[in-house]
């Protein structure tokens, strides 16, 4: 880095420590950055922290674009979580979206100097967050990847859908579709689909993957979802939606196909926000708890940070809430 901006190596250690007593030029100091992000630098916080120059900043890292994320409709419950938990550490909390498709964390890493990150919603294709897990970058997953060894907290997704669908086919439902809360790179939207086929196969019922149907975050998404899954399998009577904001898109495509909800097809959420329960119909759903998710990640990484030991795998239960968008099957035909 040093040999690419011209510079000593003192100089660079000065920069990237923010040392703004060592009267470094604005254009020398232009010119370390930029070295730093053309090499893909990104600095270790407990390493910078010994050195004196730690930031005192978490960063929580959202895998979604800037419109999904003011979507998400759960994210202030969840960052009041981990921001007490930083708080009480001594850290601050860096909110950044950063989309799949563009940004890269060592822009964030370089550039906002923080000490480490909490990865909320994490796909199984992000090379960069393997390679930087890999290189000892403190770092808390939101969510889990199998193949990369970083502490995780999440909630038990495959068991919130199971419940979720195993309460439709309790109330006689055979015919039940699937839309998604996001594309299945992510894992938790692929975990919720486990759950579905988990009940499914605990009750006998045949699994048809034409039933399932990728939502992607949004309202506008479930309303595509359902009103495709609506042309395609006219004999489906209850759906599972895993995201309550993708339901009230269903919802809406359920009405305009000229059908009730849910006297003609029920259906459940996931996630519980608060507009769940004022819906038309009210929207029964999977809880989880969005606040104690956000805690456990801060706490997680404020351990982490100091030293301290951290569970590799922290799972959170969720709850079923029952509320007037299911009711008991009145066409028991197309399944057992």
């Amino acid at each position: 880095m040093a040999a690419r901006a011209g510079v000593s190596r003192t100089t660079v250690s000065f920069v990237l420590n923010a040392r703004t007593d060592a009267g470094i030029s604005p254009g020398t100091w232009r010119r370390i950055e930029e070295a730093a992000r053309e090499l893909g630098y990104h600095p270790h916080g407990a390493a910078r922290a010994l050195a004196g120059g730690a930031s005192h900043t978490i960063g929580l890292v959202l895998r979604q674009s800037a419109e999904q994320v003011a979507a998400d409709a759960l994210l202030a419950e969840t960052l009041w979580g981990v921001a007490s938990e930083a708080r009480t550490g001594g850290y601050r909390v860096l909110v950044e979206p950063l989309s799949p498709n563009d940004g890269r964390y060592s822009e964030l890493l370089v550039s906002q100097r923080v000490d480490g990150l909490i990865v909320s919603g994490p796909r199984v294709d992000d090379e960069e967050l393997a390679a930087l897990v890999a290189d000892g970058f403190p770092i808390i997953l939101q969510g889990s990847l199998p193949d990369v060894p970083a502490p995780s907290v999440d909630i038990d997704n495959r068991a919130g859908a199971r419940t979720a669908v195993e309460h439709l086919i309790g109330l006689g439902h055979r015919r039940i579709g699937c839309i998604t809360n996001a594309p299945l790179a992510y894992t938790a939207a692929a975990d919720r689909v486990a759950g579905y086929r988990d009940a499914l196969a605990k009750a006998e019922i045949g699994f048809d993957a034409g039933l399932i149907v990728e939502g992607a975050f949004d309202a506008a998404s479930g309303h595509a979802a359902m009103t495709s899954l609506l042309a395609e399998a006219k004999d489906v009577t209850a759906v599972f939606v895993a995201s309550d904001i993708v339901a009230f898109g269903a919802l809406r495509a359920i009405r305009e196909a000229g059908r009730r909800v849910p006297t003609d097809i029920s259906v459940v959420g996931f996630d519980d926000i608060p507009l769940a329960r004022h819906f038309d119909p009210p929207l029964t759903t999977i809880r989880l708890p969005a606040n104690a998710l956000g805690a456990a990640a801060g706490r997680a990484l404020v351990d982490r940070l100091a030293g301290r030991p951290t569970s590799e795998r922290t799972l959170l239960p969720t709850e079923l809430i029952v509320r007037e968008s299911t009711a008991a099957c009145r066409n028991r035909t197309g399944g057992p």
